[in-house]
């Protein structure tokens, strides 16, 4: 009999840094390979169609699977303001390992964890747990998800992150029906978080901090400082409205906003539960 397949995969290609599981174990060699399978030239692809995935939406039509599930989770959002596809990116490589893995074996439980935004896919009775954190290890809160909640989706967006912002966001959670939906949300979200007056919050072109960046000479953040309790409650309230209207048009399943010691959660109901020092919106 050979080997047991090790609980983790881990498969990475340059900015793509994958954390897999799959339960059951029988299943988890079968899941693996697919994992392995689809990893296998998926940087390539979206590589070959990256002038067009740096575009605002919406975009030409792109023919990578990867890229489709890009451009796709953007699209409902373009009508809101500025967005490529890449708001999308990690969430959307970690969707397509994800459907290539439960299409190869009737998994129970399993996710794709792509550098902090995460597919999953849990069967009624499975949950999933993950601590929201601040830049520092700080924990901010912890989100629960169960089978049959309809979430597929975490991803976090904002300061410290690996992608420039243009809000002030400590941290923005967002849970979706898939992990490019709320890898799109959480980015827009995050951004509303801001107070675009404020004298002493620094900013700078995206394209001198990051030349090749999809923002181009979009302003982005690169120092806040302390804010009273006002401004937080401001900041919070302008990301917190982005999010309703998020909730309510059915794109996202639920919310977390983190600046400075404060959060204001939006839509967890029986969805996620979440905690910490949150207000919450139901």
């Amino acid at each position: 009999m050979g080997d047991a397949a090790p609980e983790r995969l881990h498969l990475q290609h340059g900015p793509i840094d994958l954390l897999i599981e799959a339960e059951p174990e029988a299943l988890r060699a079968a899941a693996f390979a697919a994992a392995q399978g689809v990893f296998q030239g998926l940087l390539e692809a979206l590589v070959d169609e990256l002038p067009e995935l740096r575009r605002a939406a919406p975009i030409a039509p792109v023919h990578g699977p990867v890229a489709q599930r890009m451009a796709c989770a953007v699209a409902a959002h373009a009508e809101h303001g500025f967005v490529t596809p890449m708001a999308a990116v990690a969430g959307a490589v970690a969707d397509e390992v994800l459907d290539a893995m439960r299409h190869a074996a009737p998994l129970s439980r399993a996710f794709v964890n792509n550098g902090g935004d995460i597919a999953l896919g849990l069967t009624e009775g499975q949950s999933y747990r993950v601590a929201i954190s601040s830049r520092e290890g700080r924990i901010l809160g912890h989100v629960s998800v169960r089978g049959g909640d309809g979430v597929g989706g975490i991803a976090t967006s904002g300061q410290g992150g690996r992608s420039l912002s243009c809000g002030i966001a400590e941290s923005v959670t967002v849970l979706a029906a898939t992990a490019a939906d709320a890898d799109v949300a959480a980015t827009l979200i995050a951004n509303a978080v801001d107070l675009p007056h404020h004298p002493r919050i620094s900013r700078a072109p995206a394209c001198d901090l990051a030349p090749d960046s999809d923002l181009g000479a979009r302003l982005v953040v690169t120092g806040v400082p302390r804010l009273s309790g006002d401004e937080i409650e401001m900041a919070l309230a302008e990301g917190g409205r982005r999010a309703e209207r998020m909730l309510a048009e059915g794109r996202i399943k639920g919310a977390m906003l983190c600046l400075q010691g404060q959060a204001r959660v939006i839509g967890s109901g029986a969805i996620a539960e979440l905690e910490g020092h949150a207000d919450v919106d139901a």
